[in-house]
């Protein structure tokens, strides 16, 4: 029953926290250039006037633009669920594993990709094309990274992984460090972050990720910015659980623990939106043919991490 009301909690929280992170993300970024900027609240009153809006399809759309957004949000709703935030031990637990999500956030990008095909336009091909090549540097990237947590603590399930942080059995190495950057660099790319993409406008002939998704309007189009923001949140929360691990509450009913849990979470999103904010403040947008070797850097990232470990334990 714990584990349940667990898992519940987390799941309304990464609900109610995804779109507040965006907009945090947009305030944060238009304090730090000098501008007023948005409440934090926008995105959440701009997806309530959304989703009470019928949506317009293309003259040429098939079911696919139809079922294309619900798949798109229910993939990345349950890769969330899979994420650990406050607290450890949800019902989930034994499903959450780094492949897994990798598989889910696959399955958000087919969704998506598929919707930009199908209307026809020519933005929504450009952008479903560059979409599909820069994943196949990105999603090579996240299993290297899984690799090197399965060569440390011998499992790539995120509560296993987490047991052995804790426990001290991984200590600082160089490979976590490698490992990190590379899933930063990931993180970055699958949520359209500048240098990657420019999530705040339409105008850009080198835009991607919202190049598919220009002819969704009404309840589609909020689905679409509601996976997007679970899409940052659950990216978030999993830099944070593998490499801060620290402040969660441990398995079973411990309401004391989880508020306590709660309250480091809520700083350590705050601080990696922060951290993002800044990043993305400091940072000019990088042309479209130079994507790819940003996530070459950091597929040799990840690349490099899992050599290392393989060769000192190899010699040990």
């Amino acid at each position: 029953m714990s584990a349940l009301l667990t898992q519940a909690l987390h799941i309304a929280l990464m609900l109610a926290l995804a779109p507040l992170l965006v907009g945090l993300v947009r305030f944060l970024k238009a304090r730090m250039q000098g501008r007023q900027g948005p409440h934090p609240l926008q995105p959440w009153r701009n997806l309530a006037k959304l989703v009470r809006k019928r949506p317009v399809l293309a003259e040429g759309a098939s079911w696919i633009s139809r079922a294309a957004p619900y798949a798109g949000f229910a993939a990345a709703l349950a890769a969330a669920s899979l994420v650990p935030s406050f607290a450890r031990g949800m019902a989930f637990a034994a499903m959450a594993d780094l492949l897994l999500l990798a598989g889910l956030l696959a399955l958000g990008r087919a969704a998506i990709v598929l919707a930009g095909h199908d209307v026809g336009t020519a933005f929504g091909g450009l952008g479903a094309a560059r979409e599909m090549s820069f994943a196949t540097f990105a999603e090579p990237a996240l299993l290297l990274a899984a690799a090197t947590f399965a060569i440390l603590a011998g499992t790539t399930a995120i509560e296993g992984i987490l047991a052995a942080i804790q426990e001290g059995g991984l200590g600082l190495r160089i490979s976590l460090g490698l490992a990190a950057l590379a899933m930063m660099a990931v993180a970055i790319a699958e949520n359209a972050r500048i240098p990657v993409d420019n999530p705040a406008t339409h105008l850009e002939l080198t835009m991607v990720h919202e190049a598919m998704i220009l002819e969704a309007s009404g309840r589609h189009l909020a689905l679409w910015e509601a996976a997007a923001a679970l899409r940052l949140t659950l990216w978030l929360a999993l830099l944070a659980a593998l490499f801060l691990p620290f402040g969660m509450a441990p398995p079973g009913l411990a309401p004391l623990g989880w508020l306590v849990g709660l309250g480091i979470f809520a700083l350590k999103m705050l601080a990696l939106a922060l951290a993002l904010a800044a990043f993305e403040s400091a940072i000019a947008k990088m042309r479209v043919f130079r994507v790819p070797e940003f996530l070459g850097a950091a597929m040799l990232l990840g690349l490099l991490a899992a050599l290392l470990l393989f060769v000192s334990t190899r010699l040990a």
